[in-house]
């Protein structure tokens, strides 16, 4: 045995194997939990991405929605907006319509008293022509100015009443018009765009009168019995 000397020597190199080999198995479970934290380490980043994602298409749903709320405020006030020009610009006008009736209604009672001078008057001297003419130029004047502010005369005579455009002050039976049908005009009545500036005073027909069967009013019956004395002949003392 003493002459052997490589048998000690060789015991420690084959018992050396199986330390290595239980080194081995120890390093494996900590390779694999480093593998698994460097897998979910590389999971986590995607895992964030669809969160944060996720987050962003809310909050992109969340600012859609305020945008089109605002959107439909931002309508209405606009909408309301316009509405309210148009009626303040609708008012001005109006405003402005009846300050200028107001204002002519003033002036016609002037119109008014140069017709009726016109009418009455009929000048033969030479001076009273002269003044004559001179009145009538004032009065073409007047006219003119009352037509460019759109004042139009009403022409009434012959057609049929209407109480918007007419004031009937005096109703008599017509033989030649027929019922509801102005047939004078008593003061002239004027539009003013569109709008009555005044009324016309007219005188409407009531048509023909009542009659009898025999086709002869009252009236008549009346006025030839009187003016017929006893014997048959007319008396002519009689109004």
């Amino acid at each position: 045995m003493s002459g052997d000397p490589s048998s000690p020597a060789q015991e420690p190199v084959r018992d050396a194997a199986p330390e290595g080999e239980a080194q081995a198995s120890v390093v494996e479970p900590a390779d694999a939990n480093a593998a698994a934290a460097d897998q979910a380490a590389a999971n986590q980043p995607a895992a964030d991405n669809e969160a944060r994602l996720e987050q962003l298409e809310r909050e992109h749903s969340t600012l859609r929605d305020e945008h089109e709320t605002l959107r439909s405020q931002y309508m209405r006030i606009a909408a309301d907006f316009d509405n309210f020009r148009k009626r303040q610009s609708r008012d001005q006008d109006d405003l402005k319509l009846q300050i200028t009736c107001s204002t002519l209604s003033e002036i016609l009672p002037v119109v008014d008293n140069f017709e009726r001078a016109r009418q009455q008057l009929n000048p033969e001297s030479e001076e009273a022509q002269s003044l004559h003419r001179s009145y009538q130029g004032l009065y073409k004047q007047l006219v003119d100015v009352l037509k460019q502010l759109g004042v139009a005369p009403m022409r009434v005579v012959g057609q049929e009443f209407d109480p918007t455009l007419h004031e009937a002050v005096l109703r008599e039976p017509s033989d030649e018009h027929g019922e509801d049908v102005v047939i004078e005009e008593l003061q002239r009545g004027y539009h003013l765009q569109g709008r009555v500036l005044r009324h016309a005073m007219v005188k409407v027909s009531m048509g023909p009168g009542p009659q009898d069967q025999a086709g002869a009013t009252p009236a008549t019956e009346a006025s030839a019995e009187s003016a017929e004395p006893e014997g048959g002949q007319p008396d002519h003392d009689q109004p």
